[in-house]
């Protein structure tokens, strides 16, 4: 079979087809085609893109502030419960929008898209800072979350309307940095802010940045839009938008209560998994045989390309958000400081920028990013399977050089299963993969960190009553351990050797069940296929 394109030059479609690919000749022609902006200057980039990664550097910064403002926070409103769903609600609302972005900015535009998302984000924290009750407090957490997911999703979007493929990655890079700079200082900022001015000037002194970026990006940003025939408000899968959302958010609150706030068996927790399920069933269904337009059309995921990289980021983001939140758990159980222990993960942020980065110029050279793919999976398995040889008398050296090598891996597959996944597919769809990549990558995090907790605990739990099972109060004390590592010290001196081995078996099958995460993902890559990265928008 052969498809004739309108300068009559026949194409014998192959694996590096992409995926719906319409006549390059006549893009921005007629109903079906997908307009594409001019490829603007370097100059021109810089401007547009600086202002829209204000807002992610903010959202990046607002994902981590709460880190150490919860207890502040919680204490100024007399109500530890409120600790846990600071966190929560922000990470719930941000995952459960993130998916609608595509689409949705695929009708409205960009533009609007950015500035809506600014408006939550900037109301969301207004709210936060201003905040007399609890139920508000957490109100402006889901706000702010809103807005924080849209910006983080739309930059990607707009960075691949005005960027040719070949390209991509480069600039991507260069917004990872951004991103990985706001999750890095969050919680520094919001110490220092809580020091000197108060937790809830953290806030308010994001608004006028996010005024300032939301002004920007309705001035530089003019992408332009699929013209059609029916109203914008007409061509939105409402129904579908609705399934999702409620799909994410029955998983997510089950996920992220599930053992926190709440114990597993709670009937929240239990009837969150299968509520879940039946909406996305019934997500499933409508958008493909209900919506016109659907919010994420099921045969672009049925793509070998799409599927692979998906899963590919579903798989290594477990992974490496399971080791953020042990690996400085091993460092404090060594005996150091959490400072001591947070300080441990900086060479894991500098690697995710460089990999990312060092891809991106890669691939602008030589066209190619299978060859990466490869390195990069071979480089996260090795970091994993040496991040599974720590022991208690383990030099303080090597752990930085495991987790550079685990986030220099980590960036570097982030931009080639990206490039990947746009690549695979034409021009008009790719907001809307990116939006399914980035509800992979929001679910993922969760459930990795869910997966390293029960085997943590249940290790834990297990290997406390085996050795200590027998002695004088032995409950009381086992329950001590499981919640605090501080409890160690309280210990007489013969338990304490015994009480370190536990906790350090226990993480290392944390980290072994981490590195079968990690090799779920290298095989899922493996079914990635090379497509050709153009050097123009147009994909000629």
């Amino acid at each position: 079979m052969t498809v004739k394109w309108s300068n009559g030059t026949l194409l014998s479609p192959s694996e590096q087809t992409p995926l719906l690919r319409d006549d390059p000749a006549i893009i921005g022609a007629g109903d079906r085609q997908e307009p594409v902006a001019d490829e603007p200057s370097t100059r021109e980039l810089i401007v547009i893109l600086g202002s829209i990664w204000v807002g992610v550097f903010l959202a990046a910064l607002d994902t981590t502030i709460v880190a150490t403002l919860s207890g502040p926070i919680s204490s100024s409103f007399n109500s530890f419960s409120l600790l846990s769903w600071l966190a929560t609600s922000y990470l719930i609302s941000n995952a459960a929008c993130q998916p609608l972005s595509g689409r949705l900015t695929d009708i409205y535009s960009r533009r609007w898209g950015l500035v809506v998302s600014n408006v939550f984000f900037a109301l969301g924290n207004l709210i936060c800072g201003l905040a007399n009750a609890q139920w508000s407090i957490i109100l402006g957490r889901v706000v702010a979350g809103m807005g924080g997911g849209g910006l983080l999703v739309i930059s990607t979007f707009v960075t691949s309307d005005l960027v040719p493929l070949r390209k991509r990655g480069v600039w991507q890079g260069v917004g990872n940095i951004c991103y990985g700079a706001g999750g890095g200082l969050g919680g520094v900022f919001g110490g220092w802010i809580n020091d000197t001015l108060g937790w809830r000037w953290a806030f308010l002194l994001q608004v006028p940045f996010l005024v300032v970026s939301g002004i920007l990006v309705a001035w530089k940003v003019n992408i332009p839009v699929k013209n059609s025939d029916k109203s914008r408000i007409k061509r939105v899968d409402f129904l579908g938008a609705t399934t999702l959302v409620l799909t994410m958010v029955t998983l997510l609150l089950g996920l992220n209560t599930g053992g926190n706030q709440l114990p597993w068996t709670h009937p929240l927790v239990l009837i969150s998994f299968p509520v879940s399920a039946i909406f996305l069933g019934l997500f499933i269904y409508i958008e493909a045989r209900v919506a016109t337009e659907p919010i994420i059309p099921i045969r672009l995921l049925l793509d070998r390309t799409v599927a692979s990289a998906c899963l590919t980021n579903w798989f290594t983001t477990m992974a490496v958000f399971g080791l953020l939140f042990y690996l400085p758990l091993y460092c404090q159980v060594q005996g150091m400081s959490a400072t001591a222990a947070g300080v441990r993960l900086i060479p894991q942020a500098i690697g995710t920028s460089i990999g990312s980065l060092a891809c991106g110029f890669i691939m602008r050279a030589k066209g190619r990013y299978m060859i990466l793919n490869y390195l990069a999976m071979a480089l996260l398995v090795a970091s994993g399977g040496l991040i599974c040889t720590l022991t208690l008398t383990t030099p303080a050296w090597l752990p930085f050089v495991y987790f550079f090598m685990m986030g220099t891996a980590y960036g570097s597959i982030l931009t080639i299963t990206l490039v990947a996944l746009i690549s695979a597919v034409d021009h008009e769809h790719h907001a809307v993969v990116t939006s399914a990549s980035y509800a992979f990558r929001s679910t993922g995090s969760t459930i990795g960190i869910t997966i390293a907790s029960a085997v943590f605990q249940n290790t834990l739990k297990a290997g406390l009553w085996s050795r200590f099972g027998g002695l004088k109060h032995a409950a009381e004390r086992i329950a001590r351990l499981r919640d605090s590592l501080d409890e160690i010290r309280k210990l007489p001196a013969d338990w304490i050797p015994r009480a370190l081995d536990i906790y350090m078996i226990s993480l290392r099958s944390v980290f072994l069940a981490l590195l079968g995460l990690t090799v779920l993902g290298a095989l899922a890559s493996l079914a990635m296929r090379e497509h050709k990265l153009h050097n123009n928008l147009s994909r000629r």
